[in-house]
């Protein structure tokens, strides 16, 4: 048994020997194949994956995996295939990459050159890797945030960030050398890892710029975004980026959106007003002013404030045509204008069931009377249904409405026709062919 065990122990040793004599060997095979595509990048493009290849069979030894050497070759290769993929795609746009992020790659391979580093002339040299890849890096990212490939972009930019750190520590000026220029690149980093999701990589970013007094809006927007369900931060970030940016439309329509949201619309008429002096062609601003109303409209109407109500009524009414004055057709306004009229039907609908019950003469003329007043709203309200039944013969709360509004009018058949129109819609089915044909 022990001579056994000892064979064994001999034969682990000889296959270590093997592995870090094939490491060397092909440390050395990787140099030459390296120095073929270098001298000559056009002719020896296969080159490349044998040099890869010769690499991949290095760093998987022990011994050369651990050297500075290793990683500064795999560094300068893929830093040599960006710089020639850069150049021969300024003569032909239509140059394809050999290797996908390249300079991303070669970042990675300095950074643990530099960790490895043991001499001086090593730490220079991966230092010299970086600070030549560190343009590459925001060269790839762009290339990958135009294609919305925006996880890529995100990697390139921030390594192209964290090199300006690296640079800077060992006394390289790199390509960021003015605060204003780094924190440029910082918030297209954000942006990158905002558009791929990445909200937790996004948030330090943007939250860095606002410490840093960085000049632009959109890190307010981001941040607010960002905030989630948290409304009083949210709307902190929010009125911050307002104070500072007043003029600034985004931040504006954010703010509207959150009244909105919290249904603060007694101070969003002035907000509303203030979007539309900035923008003035802009119909989704009066459609969303005459919404507004239209609440406030139904606000008054409840609490029997009908001086109030119909003061409302006739803001929504105006600022509803004046979006379908600047867009003819928007959908918006049209449902709308037939809502407005359809819930002042309902709320005279609601007086006139209080009188079901009374059977005296004045009561049966009271309702008599309710009951032509409110046929006559309904049909205020019904070209405008119509023609939204016809730009979008999907849209559930038009079908709703024409079927109560035919039911109404004593119109079972057609009343019939938007029910089973309706069902289908519940169902999960689509309508296409409108009912009412322009």
């Amino acid at each position: 048994m022990k001579k056994f065990l000892f064979g064994l122990f001999s034969l682990l040793l000889v296959a270590g020997t093997i592995s870090a004599q094939d490491g060397k060997k092909a440390l050395k095979n990787a140099t030459k194949a390296y120095g073929a595509y270098n001298l000559e990048p056009a002719k020896n493009v296969d080159k490349i994956q044998e040099t890869i290849d010769a690499l991949n069979i290095a760093t998987a030894s022990g011994d050369v995996n651990g050297s500075s050497k290793v990683w500064q070759l795999k560094g300068d290769l893929f830093n040599s295939v960006y710089r020639n993929y850069a150049t021969y795609k300024q003569v032909d746009p239509s140059t394809q990459k050999v290797v996908p992020n390249a300079a991303v790659q070669a970042y990675g391979a300095y950074q643990k050159a530099l960790e490895l580093s043991q001499k001086k002339y090593e730490t220079k040299d991966a230092v010299k890797g970086i600070a030549e890849v560190q343009s590459y890096l925001v060269g790839e990212g762009a290339e990958a945030y135009e294609a919305q490939d925006y996880a890529t972009a995100y990697k390139a930019f921030k390594d192209a960030t964290d090199a300006q750190i690296i640079l800077k520590d060992n006394g390289e000026s790199g390509i960021f050398a003015d605060e204003d220029g780094y924190n440029e690149q910082l918030y297209y980093t954000g942006l990158a890892a905002l558009n791929a999701q990445n909200l937790e990589a996004a948030k330090p970013l943007f939250t860095q710029l606002r410490d840093a007094g960085y000049d632009k809006p959109a890190v307010y927007e981001a941040l607010y975004k960002m905030a989630g369900d948290d409304s009083e931060a949210a709307f902190a970030i929010l009125n911050e980026g307002r104070e500072k940016f007043p003029d600034d439309v985004s931040l504006l329509f954010n703010e509207i959106n959150h009244y909105l949201k919290e249904g603060r619309l007694d101070e969003l008429t002035g907000k509303l007003e203030n979007a539309i002096a900035k923008e003035p062609d802009n119909p989704s601003l009066y459609s969303t002013l005459g919404n507004v109303y239209d609440n406030l409209y139904q606000k008054e109407l409840a609490a029997k404030n009908e001086a109030k109500a119909m003061e409302h009524f006739d803001a929504a009414f105006k600022n509803y045509n004046k979006a379908l004055e600047l867009k003819p057709g928007f959908f918006d306004a049209v449902y709308s204008i037939g809502a407005l009229y359809y819930n002042r039907a309902a709320a005279t609908t609601t007086s006139m069931n209080a009188l079901a019950d009374d059977y005296s003469k004045a009561g049966l003329k009271k309702y008599d009377e309710l009951r032509k007043k409110m046929i006559t709203q309904f049909d205020e309200a019904l070209p405008f249904f119509k023609q939204a039944e016809t730009l979008n013969p999907s849209d559930r709360n038009t079908l709703i409405a024409l079927k109560e509004i035919f039911a109404r009018k004593d119109d079972l058949v057609t009343s019939t026709e938007f029910k089973t129109r309706l069902e289908t819609l519940e169902a999960g089915g689509s309508i296409s062919d409108p009912f009412f044909k322009e």
